[in-house]
Order: C-alpha cells, then structure tokens, then sequence
C-alpha cells in the first residue's frame, strides 16, 4: 500500500523560481529606471540654478554692453553662452518718432546651458536689462 507524500513536485518549485525571477527582474528595471529619472532630475535642478545665478550677475558690477561670452561648470559638464543685445520695440522701430537722446537703453539677455551628451538637454532663459544711455562697449 503506497502512502501519499505531502510536498511539490519539481515542476511547482521550476515555475515558482521562474515566476520569483520574472517579479525580480521587473523590479530592478522600474528601479534602476526611477535611479536614471532622479539623476535627470537632479542635473536639470543643477542647470537651472547655475543658469540664474549666471543671469543675476549680469550687469551687476560691470556695465551691460552688446556682446557674446561663454563658459562651463564642473569642469565642463555644464556649458554655458551669454548674449547680450541691444533690444528694440518693433512698434517703436517703425515709427519715424526720434529716440530720446539720454533715456536708458533696453538689451535683451539670452543665456543657453546645455549639460550632458542628449539634445534634450538645454536650457535657455531670455530677458530684457535696463542700462543708463552711453553704457555702451563690450564684455569682458
């Protein structure tokens, strides 16, 4: 008389390994998947904060002028291209009105940061800076 025998069959322990290998694999990918997003995340962070630390520098110290300068981070991780130009109104170009001799000169300021080897990765922040008229030259 044969006795029952309580236990798995080596089929069930083939297909539980497979099924705890497939649930292993899965979870490592979504990990190392977050990992790749928080780095982004964290090299973006770090671009923006260079590029406005970069953009509250300008004319503060030197005299805003037309010109082009650039530079880089971390031992050119982070690279950088500051322009500044002399801006005008379109309504106001067209207009024959004169300019007033002595008013404050506008420039707009365009910074591009591109960091890392994707396309994806740029940053471009633009805005205008007043100067007093006659502040005219280059950047240093």
């Amino acid at each position: 008389m044969k006795r029952a025998q309580a236990g798995y069959t080596l089929l069930e322990v083939v297909v539980a390994f497979a099924l705890l290998a497939m649930a292993l694999t899965l979870l490592l990918g979504i990990l190392s998947g977050a990992a790749r997003q928080v780095r982004v995340s964290s090299d973006a962070g770090r671009a923006a904060l260079y590029a406005q630390s970069l953009m509250d520098q300008v004319g503060v110290g030197e005299r805003l002028a037309p010109g082009q300068r650039d530079g880089e981070f971390e031992q050119g991780r982070y690279r950088w291209q500051l322009r500044v130009a002399p801006w005008r109104d379109a309504a106001v170009a067209g207009s024959a009105q004169p300019m007033t001799v002595g008013a404050p000169e506008l420039f707009e300021v365009t910074l591009a940061m591109q960091w890392g080897d994707a396309s994806g990765q740029r940053l471009q922040l633009r805005t205008l800076r007043i100067a007093a008229a006659g502040s005219g030259g280059t950047l240093p």
